[in-house]
């Protein structure tokens, strides 16, 4: 896990007392916060403004009570939180240092430096309760992303987060493994993303467990998924990516897998590298597959990540086939490819009706290390083609010689890409007869691929200097990527 500017926790406050002190709108905001949480408040202020006095008589959850004077140190005692709302710097350290005397954690409202904690902006589908935190940096920045979140998060959710709750103690005696468990709680997440605006019944319970129990066998024997990555950027994968990962019990992942994808990965899921580097120690292929089935054979829910799609150079063949000789339930997941990944940040189509009818994709490393014996040449030459070469590190000038010995132009513009999609993207623009001279003034530690053919004359005459300086900058390359703001 990536550093924390905060821990985010969530404080059980029903029917425990709460420390408040101050009598402004931004207090009475806090007051009522604390009270909705289930919180005692007692609250201190001499001039307390018109909203915590409502308060006091309409309190959204536990009891308000008001003190017309100010806070004393022995106000603390048995607070479980203290939060303080003042105008200057001195009283808030004052109030600080007390509650801190007295071991409660403490929050002075707009005053970070003061602060144990922080309260974030919140999504309240309670008992499902999101914060958001910017540790203080941009609170307007907070409230845009809570905004989306607001959008995207149905208010059903809370009717199915309660059933939840209400449901836990009946799965646990339900006599499912904890496989079959966890299947129900897949299920139940389903079924709730599906129908977010119905209230959940006892209905829904039964059928979500007796669809468990029919496939707990199947569950409980373990399988294996392949699932595509995609070419780096986190945010191409797919949702049903996602899922594998978070409902993995053992992840084997690919050297060429950005380590952004695996946030997205169950917290539990023991990851294991499992990459098959060139002429450097790596796992072989054999070995995998056993690995694989050794683990699904002990019952667990493997995830085999590759980088892109599995299914293109990714020996997915090799590991489906295996995986149904041992009788081993697979499936697999696709993902963006490194071709469309890189496509996509230079902004050009890789088909276009005037220049190019057909995409091919071609390996530039064999089995041996070196180029392939049977490439088809002549296919490289056709003019209506746009060529997509994939690991071509360590034989692109022997693989550029041939290809143009064999009728392939030496000014067909050629686009060398490495680590497509991932902040480090590096792009250099040449042509096919200088692309591995290029390429090589590069410090290319990324995954590299080659892409070649007239649909690409746009994007690599466009005046621009075919070098590595415009890595950072991923939406800079054919057009200005979208961020989020």
């Amino acid at each position: 896990m990536e550093r924390l500017a905060r821990l985010p926790v969530f404080f059980a406050l029903s029917g425990r007392r709460a420390l408040l002190a101050g009598g402004t709108p931004a207090a009475a905001w806090k007051a009522e916060l604390l009270s909705a949480a289930g919180a005692e408040v007692e609250a201190f202020a001499v001039d307390p403004c018109e909203e915590l006095v409502a308060l006091v008589a309409d309190p959204p959850g536990g009891a308000i009570v008001l003190h017309l004077r100010p806070w004393s140190a022995e106000d603390f005692a048995g607070a479980a939180i203290a939060v303080g709302a003042f105008h200057n710097d001195r009283d808030a350290e004052a109030f600080a240092t007390a509650a801190r005397d007295a071991g409660v954690p403490v929050n002075l409202i707009d005053k970070p430096a003061f602060c144990d904690f922080a309260f974030g902006s919140i999504v309240n589908r309670s008992p499902l309760v999101i914060g958001v935190s910017t540790d203080g940096a941009a609170p307007m920045f907070a409230q845009a992303v809570r905004s989306r979140l607001e959008a995207l998060i149905p208010r059903g959710f809370a009717r199915w987060a309660e059933a939840a709750r209400r449901w836990r103690d009946a799965v646990k005696s339900s006599g499912l493994s904890f496989a079959g468990r966890r299947g129900f709680w897949r299920r139940f997440t389903a079924h709730a993303v599906a129908h977010p605006d119905r209230e959940p019944t006892q209905d829904d319970f039964a059928s979500l467990i007796a669809a468990t129990r029919t496939e707990r066998m199947a569950a409980d024997q373990g399988s294996v998924t392949l699932v595509g990555a995609g070419p780096g950027d986190p945010e191409l994968l797919t949702l049903r990516a996602v899922r594998a990962l978070q409902s993995a019990d053992v992840i084997l992942i690919d050297d060429l897998v950005a380590p952004a994808i695996l946030d997205f990965a169950r917290r539990e899921a023991k990851k294991m590298m499992v990459g098959k580097t060139g002429f450097a120690p790596s796992c072989k292929q054999d070995e995998i597959n056993a690995l694989m089935i050794s683990l699904a054979r002990a019952g667990k829910r493997v995830v085999r990540l590759k980088g892109g799609d599995p299914m293109i150079f990714g020996r997915a063949g090799e590991e489906i086939a295996a995986c149904r000789a041992a009788d081993i339930a697979v499936e697999v997941v696709p993902g963006i490819s490194a071709a469309q990944g890189a496509a996509s940040q230079l902004g050009v189509s890789l088909t276009e009706r005037k220049r190019a009818r057909r995409v091919q994709y071609v390996t530039a490393h064999g089995a041996n290390g070196h180029l392939p014996a049977d490439i088809d040449w002549a296919s490289l030459a056709d003019p209506s083609t746009t060529t997509v070469v994939y690991m071509p590190k360590r034989t692109l000038p022997e693989f550029a010689k041939t290809a143009m010995a064999h009728g392939l132009p030496t000014d067909t513009p050629a686009i060398a890409v490495v680590s497509a999609t991932r902040p480090e993207q590096q792009v250099v623009r040449a042509t096919i007869a200088n692309i591995a001279e290029r390429l090589g003034t590069v410090a290319a530690k990324g995954p590299v691929l080659i892409m070649f053919g007239r649909s690409l004359t746009k994007c690599a005459d466009d005046g621009r200097q075919p070098l590595a300086d415009e890595a950072p900058q991923l939406g800079s390359l054919c057009h200005q990527r979208q961020n989020f703001a």
